[in-house]
């Protein structure tokens, strides 16, 4: 097993939960001041983050909830964006360029603007109407939000049973889903790397949905793509069965994530129709993992953290048998561009 620190691990979720009644303080704020709209602003892995919060509530809450690509809503705007909507949105640096004028353009219209930023020092700080700091954990302080969101709207009741549970369980819970996976996914890391040697021109598929599609995506093009140099594409699940089946032959490289959410039956499709074509396909289903402590219910809405805490020690492994430090770029910050 590649030792990775625990504690720290611990520590980092249980601060990210403990910034609840900060969270609170706001979004009550913000709802009592009123709004017409909620818009989720990101770019690359943030833009991933903020689909995932937005198919969380589309089903559960009547609250207009939308994603925007940060360079999309630059040049082509949304009609529906006004001085009474809410931009959220995070950033680990405080200084994407796509972000510092999104936020920019939002304040020309008269919106506010809720940010969460890694760095407390960085000067994107200043551009926010209110801003909490605090290093990762990007997708659980969105669904906090959400969270609390729809808890004052009345459409979640067991809002305090949820804390409850996630406070006293999630931390150690994606701990242990980081060591139960470590075995898997050095076998894993190990199998992918000999077939990029003899095939470094073929993609590798991923695909997914839900609340898995924003991991799907920023796991392909983020992880694979960014920090490992390896070629891959990503899909949905149901788009999936409308031009990507096509082209699965026995050795197309093919990896499947399933969440427990609203949207798995449309991952066990795709589960049920790889076997009948592929014979190098990966399924990793969150539903394996035992999360001591969470209620069967609120299983469905961390499976995304669970995929995140599963790929963590796929990194790991895909680092070492790569030789290739996962922080380093050729182009990304590197040049102008």
């Amino acid at each position: 097993m590649l030792k990775f620190d625990e504690q720290k691990q611990i520590d980092s979720v249980n601060g990210a939960l403990a910034l609840r009644p900060e969270i609170e303080k706001v979004v009550d704020e913000i709802q009592n001041r009123g709004f017409d709209a909620i818009f989720f602003i990101g770019i690359g892995g943030t833009w991933a983050s903020s689909m995932q919060v937005e198919v969380y509530m589309r089903g559960r809450s009547s609250i207009p909830v939308y994603v925007e690509n940060a360079a999309e809503f630059l040049t082509t705007g949304n009609k529906r964006f006004t001085k009474d909507s809410i931009v959220i949105f995070s950033s680990v640096t405080g200084s994407t360029s796509e972000m510092v004028k999104a936020v920019d353009k939002a304040h020309e219209i008269g919106a506010k603007v809720f940010g969460f930023i890694d760095k407390p020092e960085a000067p994107m700080v200043k551009q926010c109407d209110w801003c909490i700091s605090y290093p990762m954990n990007e997708q659980l302080k969105f669904y906090m939000v959400a969270n609390r969101l729809m808890y004052n709207n009345g459409e979640f009741p067991e809002y305090d049973k949820y804390n409850a549970e996630m406070e006293a369980h999630l931390a150690q819970a994606l701990v242990d889903v980081e060591k139960e996976a470590d075995p898997w996914a050095a076998e894993f890391a190990s199998r992918k790397y000999e077939y990029f040697k003899a095939h470094p021109d073929m993609p590798h598929y991923f695909v997914g949905s839900g609340n898995q599609w924003g991991a799907t995506y920023s796991y392909a093009m983020c992880y694979w793509e960014e920090q490992m140099w390896i070629r891959t594409k990503s899909i949905t699940c149901p788009e999936f069965f409308h031009g990507m089946l096509e082209i699965v032959e026995a050795e197309t490289p093919v990896t499947l994530f399933i969440g427990e959410d609203e949207q798995r039956p449309l991952a066990e499709r795709v589960k049920n129709f790889l076997p009948r074509i592929c014979k190098n396909y990966t399924i990793i289903d969150t539903k394996d993992y035992e999360l001591k402590g969470i209620s069967e219910e609120f299983r469905g809405s961390i499976s995304h953290l669970v995929m995140h805490a599963v790929n963590n020690r796929v990194d790991a492994h895909m680092e070492a048998e790569l030789c290739h430090p996962l922080e380093i770029r050729r182009y990304y910050r590197q040049l102008d561009y």
